[in-house]
């Protein structure tokens, strides 16, 4: 996944900012991004603190090494239960 150049204190700024009233298309043309970027920041980040924003990343990423720790894992077992069917 493609890292944002935007750091999550000027997401959540972003956000707060469009709702302390100024508007949506304002904002993207100051951050130069599109209206549809700023939706799905503000989908997946609205009404989350800075700090709050900070730990659902860490989780994200600890989520993403568990899948890759399972994947491994049934990979293995498939490839020993494959093995001990050929020797029986």
């Amino acid at each position: 996944m493609k890292k944002s150049t935007f750091t999550e204190s000027q997401i959540v700024a972003a956000i707060k900012r469009q709702e302390a009233g100024i508007s949506v298309k304002e904002i993207s043309r100051e951050l130069g991004i599109s209206e549809a970027t700023f939706y799905n920041w503000k989908a997946k980040f609205g009404g989350l603190q800075v700090s709050e924003v900070r730990q659902l990343k860490d989780m994200e990423a600890e989520l993403s090494q568990y899948k890759k720790i399972v994947a491994e894992l049934t990979f293995e077992n498939r490839a020993m239960k494959n093995f001990i069917e050929k020797k029986l």
